[in-house]
């Protein structure tokens, strides 16, 4: 490996097509065998996992077809003759409690018992301050946690600025976001359930969320769950693929600015996990290196609503519905937590270690993401090659 590097640096250091040819021809070969002894040992290795995907592929054939009934690709439900607005409050048992709000507030104090935070991020615009961290529990994919710092703001407008799906979309700020839908929608407690459907990479299918949302408020502080929920409601289809585990939700406050140390600075800390059904360590690479370009595009997005709002702009059912909240008393809430489980310890990110050292494993995945593309579109040929380069990766135990 070791000739191959040093191949590529002189190719790096004076590329000519000549020279590029001679690296590939060098290095296709060996990676051509890996690749195929990978696919023969994955197949004779034959993982607890990939048998249990045979078997819910084997199942889902023989389901009656009322159980597989697509929904034509639409942002409303309403335009199909379901009554899916608002003024009814929604009969069955809450889809978010107390025990939501409670689960986000030990987030937001740091005594939630979780692992410590590694800090990932520290980016600043004039009007903007961003910082990020991360963490890795036992099982699960990994969870983020971020701070932003708005200048000039108000917690009620940021609130309502998350809330409206609507302006998402008007405005493009959120460009993943490509369909949305309310399904149920509570006026007492201001609970909704919506479904997004969102913008993956080429060589991912879109994904579908049904989420359920609320907003509990202590004086000016907002936190605002959100999370994945189920619904009967919606059929599941093969496109876009249904995320189930996903975990969104934030608090919003007044905070000092930098400017002149008044509070017309609002903070929003994030938390954020989901499994959109890709290996954990290319949904982490992808994160890191599209995380700061997301960002940005917040805050310009934020000053346009701003100045929406100021032009007396009617507000969205979204926005409206945001200012249904359900309030609580959090110094109360505070005095009860013992604080003996705390998260409070927030270290630096290790230093990644020499681009060198992870070639071998970036080389090794992107080969298995070549023939899992090319050689088969089932499931369970793509699991069994994803399986294969993982264990020869070195990337461990995570699942697709």
């Amino acid at each position: 490996m070791a000739s191959v590097l040093d191949v590529l640096v002189e190719i790096l250091r004076n590329p000519t097509a000549g020279d590029v040819a001679a690296f590939l021809a060098l290095f296709s070969l060996p990676l051509c065998t890996a690749v195929v002894a990978g696919v023969l040992l994955g197949w004779a290795w034959r993982p607890r996992w990939a048998i249990g995907l045979v078997g819910a592929e084997r199942q889902s054939l023989h389901l009656p077809m009322s159980d597989i009934t697509l929904l034509p690709a639409s942002s409303s439900l309403a335009a199909q003759g379901v009554d899916t607005r608002a003024d009814e409050k929604m009969s069955e048992e809450p889809v978010l409690t107390d025990a939501d709000m409670e689960h986000l507030f030990r987030l937001v104090e740091e005594t939630d018992g979780g692992p410590a935070w590694q800090k990932m991020m520290d980016k600043s615009l004039p009007n903007m301050a961003y910082q990020a961290w991360k963490r890795e529990p036992e099982t699960g994919p990994p969870q983020y946690r971020s701070s932003t710092i708005y200048e000039d703001t108000k917690p009620e407008t940021l609130k309502e600025f998350f809330w409206d799906d609507d302006f998402r979309i008007k405005n493009g700020w959120d460009d993943m976001l490509l369909q949305h839908t309310t399904l149920k929608e509570c006026m007492t407690t201001g609970t909704m359930v919506v479904q997004w459907v969102r913008k993956f990479p080429f060589f991912c299918s879109n994904r579908e969320y049904i989420i359920g949302r609320r907003i509990w408020e202590s004086g000016r502080t907002f936190y605002c769950v959100t999370k994945g929920v189920p619904s009967s409601d919606v059929p599941r289809r093969n496109k876009p693929r249904r995320v189930d585990l996903y975990y969104s939700s934030w608090c919003i406050r007044a905070v000092e600015s930098k400017k002149d140390g008044s509070t017309t600075a609002c903070e929003i800390l994030l938390f954020h996990h989901e499994d959109m059904g890709i290996p954990w360590e290319l949904a982490k690479l992808g994160v890191r290196q599209g995380m700061w370009g997301c960002v940005k595009k917040i805050e310009p997005g934020l000053r346009a609503y701003q100045a929406s709002r100021t032009s007396n702009e009617p507000l969205s059912h979204f926005a409206l519905m945001s200012q249904i909240n359900t309030k609580f008393d959090a110094d109360q809430l505070r005095s009860l937590e013992t604080g003996t489980n705390s998260s409070a310890d927030i270290v630096e990110a290790e230093k990644p270690k020499g681009w060198t050292s992870n070639i071998p494993r970036f080389l090794i995945v992107v080969g298995a993401v070549a023939v899992a593309c090319s050689v088969d579109h089932g499931l369970l040929t793509k699991a069994v090659i994803f399986g294969v380069a993982r264990r020869f990766a070195g990337i461990g135990g995570r699942r697709l």
